[in-house]
């Protein structure tokens, strides 16, 4: 077996059961990544980026995540549709048929790190098949200082081989894709897709489960800083502007997706972004575009032109999901540590489709709870299969159900102790539809959206009145500066008062519905934070 790379570490391949590999390609640089993704045909250079395609999934595959049931973690796991309990002698099983596959075929190995923070960092190790795989990993998680790499020895190991399926009358999966965690031996199996943000959120589950053992909140959110030192984190689930609002050419990025928050601070547990990257405006969202055009992006499933090499960016033939991911240092006000002090302001964001909630409003610590363990947005018609024509609400504790390995009210309490204890402002946005529902309404401006952020976090909306909404309790400003005062009101912008009366109480009514799974886990005054329908 062939070993080759700039650096071998001393922990070797053998110790994850690897005996047979033709060739094992050790921690390859991003040049070399693109030799030979290109020798293989695994994508198309577009100028500066790599164009890849990731077959029938173009995303995750939230049915096919398992983890496997065994001693340390079965107590702690929050089983059912998002940890779906796997047997641990048929992932036993089926690691041994992964390693048979890989007889014979070479791999790509990256030891990395997963958080900036050095007391709760930990060392990863990422084995692929492919070279843009590896290439993905390396923009995507930390890259150790190469005199680190030597003695990198992994708490947990991700073996990702795309080529490899399961066999569902054999494993008792739902598919021929499998995601499967196991805690206990600290390791991730993946197969049967080529998509690459099984192997980042695979992490972001493992850091879901380890940190808050040692105090640390673990966050689906993005996070920068301010010049005065003052951080704010924005929580949001896709496409509700979670990355864009955190790109700010004003405040310096701690990162765009993960972070813990520690008794030190906040910390990004990433070396890159994964930005969605359909119809990404130059105009809009210069930073993040530029990336698009450099060398080391790893572009997923966006269109090219195969003769001329152009990219279209508002191409959605493939996917919705086309996305850019890359090393975070691209963005020019980019963190350099990855660390920040303890948030001063907390921002939740949330794309309303049916276009009732106001599009900024300031939450009490019961509402911020209320709403992280909601975590509602909505999704839109045409953009997934099975959607009809009209939005559907979709609810998602901590704004990241998938990846929470423990109870959403884990981390709900946990997120309310530190709002407490460091005095922190609270804000709901609302980045969707304003004078109507999707298909009626006008989707919010982007520039009004980043100017009543603005506000928020340089406190010029500290000392301005508010009202409380009368259905969702939140506080709404009744000015903002750069905003124009009728926007803030969202019941004002529609023209028939009465179907914004009836669409805003049938939103609230969702929300009860969705929260009575957590009313056992909550205080009372977390309970009565909600909207009310009477």
């Amino acid at each position: 077996m062939q070993q080759i790379g700039p650096v071998i570490s001393s922990y070797g391949i053998e110790n994850h059961g690897i005996s047979g590999a033709s060739i094992v390609r050790w921690n390859y640089t991003t040049p070399a990544l693109y030799e030979h993704a290109i020798r293989a045909n695994e994508g198309m250079l577009a100028g500066g980026p790599l164009v890849v395609r990731t077959g029938d999934h173009t995303g995750r595959s939230p049915l096919d995540k398992f983890v496997v049931e065994e001693p340390s973690s079965q107590t702690r796991i929050w089983w059912g549709d998002v940890n779906r309990p796997y047997p641990q002698e048929k992932f036993v099983d089926l690691h041994r048929r992964m390693l048979a596959y890989l007889q014979g075929r070479g791999i790509f190995v990256q030891d990395l790190w997963a958080g900036a923070d050095p007391e709760y960092r930990i060392p990863i190790r990422v084995i692929t098949e492919s070279a843009w795989h590896s290439l993905f990993s390396r923009n995507m998680f930390i890259r150790p200082p190469r005199s680190a790499i030597g003695d990198h020895e992994p708490d947990f190991t991700i073996l990702q081989c795309p080529g490899f399926h399961a066999d569902p009358e054999i494993d008792p999966t739902n598919s021929t894709v499998f995601i499967i965690l196991d805690l206990g031996h600290r390791m991730v199996l993946i197969g049967g897709t080529s998509y690459a943000g099984e192997i980042k959120k695979s992490i972001f589950t493992v850091m879901n489960y380890l940190l808050p053992l040692s105090d640390v909140l673990p966050m689906h959110c993005s996070a920068n800083v301010g010049a005065e030192g003052d951080t704010a984190v924005f929580f949001g689930l896709s496409g509700t502007g979670k990355t864009t609002l955190s790109a700010d050419p004003e405040r310096t990025l701690i990162g765009d997706d993960e972070h813990g928050w520690s008794d030190r601070g906040v910390f990004n547990f990433e070396g890159g972004c994964y930005a969605k990257a359909i119809r990404l405006s130059e105009e809009a969202e210069p930073e993040i575009y530029s990336t698009t055009r450099r060398f080391g992006t790893v572009l997923e499933n966006v269109m090219i032109d195969p003769d001329t090499r152009e990219l279209d960016l508002d191409d959605d033939s493939l996917t919705e999901n086309t996305r850019a991911a890359y090393p975070i240092h691209m963005i020019p006000n980019a963190s350099e540590t990855g660390m920040a002090d303890h948030p001063k302001n907390i921002v939740m964001l949330t794309a309303d489709a049916f276009g009732v909630l106001p599009p900024i409003s300031k939450m009490t610590a019961e509402q911020a709870m209320y709403h992280f363990l909601s975590g509602y947005t909505a999704k839109l018609a045409g953009t997934e299969k099975g959607l009809g024509d009209e939005p559907k609400a979709t609810f998602s504790a901590c704004f990241g159900a998938p990846f929470m390995a423990l109870h959403p009210s884990v981390y709900a309490e946990m997120l309310g102790r530190k709002i407490a204890k460091h005095e922190v402002d609270c804000w709901l946005v609302n980045t969707g539809w304003s004078g109507g529902p999707y298909g009626v309404g006008e989707r919010m401006r982007i520039a009004h959206t980043r100017a009543m952020v603005h506000a928020a976090l340089d406190g010029s909306l500290a000392g301005v009145e508010t009202r409380p909404d009368p259905v969702f309790g939140v506080h709404v400003p009744v000015s903002c500066p750069g905003v124009p005062d009728e926007v803030l009101d969202p019941r004002h912008t529609w023209a028939d008062k009465d179907a914004y009366d009836r669409a805003a109480l049938d939103l609230a009514a969702r929300f009860q519905v969705n929260f009575e799974r957590y009313e056992e886990h909550v205080t009372d005054a977390v309970r009565e934070a909600g909207p009310k329908t009477a």
